[in-house]
């Protein structure tokens, strides 16, 4: 559904609800995520208590990123951080781009979905813990949230993914004051010694005493409504407005000392609340810092503005936990576009002297067409030159560009261009292009962060290359060998996954196989090696190898683990393995099933009752040669389903391992069993495999048909 915002009473009316949880919960600052409507991103709808440009840098939150409102949003839980060091230790990236002391809470908002969470933040004043009464009262009011965005979804009046987040007023509207208590206020700031103003949560001046006027050497009427940077170029330094930055995130009194030229020392007092900030300037105390020494005048580039300044850091924090070339180019595409004010992104990567298009944002396909695999030397883009010599370009309008290269302003309707070369090593790897609808001037503060900007862009897809290079090397290992295609076999219905592990090299010893036997029968194995690298990898080859051969001699099955427990401890590899094997004899109707420490499969009947099968364990393979495997024996019925899996699917941290068995073979008696493929999808959505997977998991799914091609030999009993 495609919604655009419009004033709306379902906007208004969620606006009041979000500023009124806010309130009531003493939070400083609120901020309200909902989920993109096409992509797994959390996107800022809403801001109560400070400026939205404080919040660009999480604008837009991917849902798999590790930040407490991506937590709360992903695993449907109230997150809580008690203070700064408990960030520090939960959530470091979030801990550098935030280093203020304070508290914070992240709740999900879940109606009949989960639309998005709930992210509030108190000063540090307040206890480091929350009580069960509050935690229920910010539950309640997402829920309360949650109903009030389904009104406003069905009305179609929510936000749009690229509009901007409301900014929330901190409080209900004040009546004016009458002008005699107004007067009496500034007659009492008057009489104050030094200066007295007040500053509104977006920095901008809304009072200035008289006192205050002298000491900063400006009249009120050239400073209200105007940034103190701005106005007064000698506090446009990212320090002071960091200051600022601290006093409205953290809600506590912060103090600074700044040099009014030529000479002239001001102590800085600010004392915020969510109306705005209360300053007081009085003349320095102190001794002003020792001077430099004398030097020649150089004119300074001017100094970087503080929140372009933590988006960077943010974005640093950011590249050096991506993974993949994915990764990086959707982290840039996300970030840098919106902080830089850039509509359009492409990454080129130079390879046999063309110039390959490896991520684009903002481009029709049909210009990534035309633009990847150019020459290098081609004169219609300065992308190659910008590689060739590693130096920046930039170019402010069509005219600049189009002087160097004719033709280059044709190919998109784009009107200004900085080509940055991604440097590794003193060399130019690639291109990264970002691009501006209309005319854009980059001074030289933006110019030098851009550059250095390419520079962290280069060094993460660098190891994003290597990265991808070996999870190529270790899933085409993984697919030798785990089996590409099951056997048919005649009066059974076979279904099979694996999915690796998301940590580490995406690969393990999880394995399964399904052994056709020539006597009106089959064998079923699943099987676990211990760790999750190419060791791992190759072992399992190994053990599936001996399995199967044990099998085609038709041993039985607890000769099959014991041959193949002599042969692991031979080869000594210092990893032990768990293995199920199950042989089944349709002609008999029977399944004979032998354990090596494995989890028991589950065992659902035709009427649907499930339960685990009772199957004797035996120990690990690899540890005893001498070791024995019991076998046990269950009948084989028409309809019968039988599940085998690995640990993978049903550990979870602080849950005994029987009640997640008896948890899964509950999902497995309440689902349709006539597909095993969508039966297999239903477990593992169930199980929340999807996300993040600190172990492999393997499903092997078997049922047996009505038409069983051997019931005419004896059929089940």
């Amino acid at each position: 559904m495609t919604v655009t915002r419009r004033p709306s009473a379902g906007l208004d009316a969620l606006d009041a609800a979000f500023a009124e949880t806010v309130r009531r919960t003493g939070a400083a600052v609120g901020a309200l995520y909902l989920l993109a409507p096409h992509a797994p991103i959390l996107r800022l709808d809403a801001l109560y208590g400070a400026p939205a440009e404080f919040a660009e840098p999480w604008a837009r939150v991917p849902l798999s990123a590790p930040a407490p409102v991506a937590d709360a949003a992903r695993e449907d839980r109230l997150v809580w951080v008690g203070g700064h060091e408990q960030m520090a230790r939960s959530y470091p990236r979030t801990a550098v781009a935030l280093p203020y002391p304070m508290a914070l809470a992240a709740a999900p908002v879940t109606g009949v979905r989960t639309w998005g969470a709930l992210l509030l933040m108190w000063p540090s004043s307040r206890p480091p813990h929350m009580s069960a009464r509050e935690r229920g009262h910010i539950t309640s009011s997402c829920r309360r949230l949650a109903r009030l965005i389904e009104g406003a979804a069905g009305h179609g009046v929510l936000a749009a993914p690229d509009e901007a987040p409301r900014a929330v007023p901190a409080g209900p509207a004040r009546r004016e004051a009458e002008t005699s208590a107004a007067q009496a206020a500034a007659d009492f700031a008057e009489r104050l010694p030094g200066g007295c103003c007040a500053v509104d949560l977006a920095g901008r001046f809304t009072y200035l005493s008289s006192g205050a006027c002298e000491l900063l050497g400006r009249d009120a009427d050239r400073l209200l409504g105007t940034l103190p940077w701005q106005s007064l170029r000698w506090l446009d330094d990212p320090v002071y407005e960091d200051r600022y930055r601290a006093a409205v995130l953290s809600r506590e009194p912060v103090s600074f000392t700044a040099c009014r030229p030529p000479g002239r020392w001001l102590d800085f007092h600010l004392y915020p609340d969510t109306s705005g900030i209360s300053v007081r300037v009085v003349p320095s105390g102190g001794e002003p810092p020792p001077a430099p020494a004398p030097h020649r005048f150089v004119r300074p580039a001017a100094p970087a503005r503080a929140g372009r300044l933590y988006q960077l850091t943010h974005l640093a924090a950011a590249l050096a936990e991506a993974v993949g070339v994915r990764d990086v180019i959707e982290l840039v595409a996300d970030q840098v576009l919106p902080a830089f004010g850039a509509q359009g992104m492409l990454l080129s990567a130079a390879d046999a002297g063309r110039l390959r298009v490896t991520g684009s944002r903002g481009y029709d396909p049909a210009t990534v067409d035309r633009l990847d695999g150019l020459p290098v030397d081609s004169t219609l883009t300065p992308a190659g030159r910008t590689l060739r010599s590693g130096v920046p370009a930039f170019f402010p309008d069509p005219d600049s560009l189009r002087r160097a290269y004719p033709d280059a302003p044709l190919i998109t309707d784009n009107r200004a261009w900085a080509f940055l070369p991604l440097v590794l090593s003193g060399r130019a790897v690639g291109c990264c292009v970002l691009s501006y609808a209309d005319p854009h001037d980059f001074p030289a503060e933006e110019r030098a962060v851009l550059t250095a900007l390419a520079g962290l862009v280069a060094q993460a897809l660098d190891r994003a290359h290597l990265y991808d290079t070996k999870l190529d090397l270790a899933q085409s290992l993984q697919q030798a060998l785990l089996p590409h295609t099951l056997p048919a076999v005649d009066g059974l219905r076979v279904a099979a996954r694996y999915l690796p592990a998301t940590r580490g090299m995406d690969i393990g010893g999880d394995f399964y196989d399904l052994i056709r036997l020539g006597d009106g029968s089959a064998a079923a194995v699943i099987g676990d090696v211990q760790g999750h690298n190419a060791a791992a990898a190759a072992l399992m080859g190994q053990v599936r190898t001996a399995v199967h051969a044990g099998a085609t001699r038709g041993t039985p099955p607890g000769e099959v683990l014991s041959s193949t427990n002599r042969l692991l401890t031979d080869l000594e590899p210092d990893l032990f393995t768990s293995c199920l094997y199950v042989h089944l004899d349709f002609a008999r109707g029977r399944a004979t099933l032998a354990s090596a420490g494995h989890p028991p499969p589950l065992v659902r009947l035709p009427d649907g009752r499930t339960r685990p099968a009772d199957v004797v364990p035996g120990p690990l393979l690899g540890i005893d040669p001498r070791d024995v495997f019991p076998q046990s024996e269950l009948p084989l019925l028409p309809g019968l389903v039988m599940l085998l899996y690995t640990d993978g699917l049903i550990e979870v941290p602080g849950v005994d391992l029987d009640d997640s068995i008896d948890r899964l073979a509950q999902q497995l008696s309440r689902a349709d069993a006539d597909d095993l493929d969508l039966l297999i999808d239903h477990l593992l959505a169930k199980a929340g495999s999807g996300g993040a997977r600190t172990d492999d998991v393997a499903l092997l799914a078997l049922r047996q048909t009505a038409d069983d091609a051997f019931s005419a030999a004896g059929g089940a009993p």
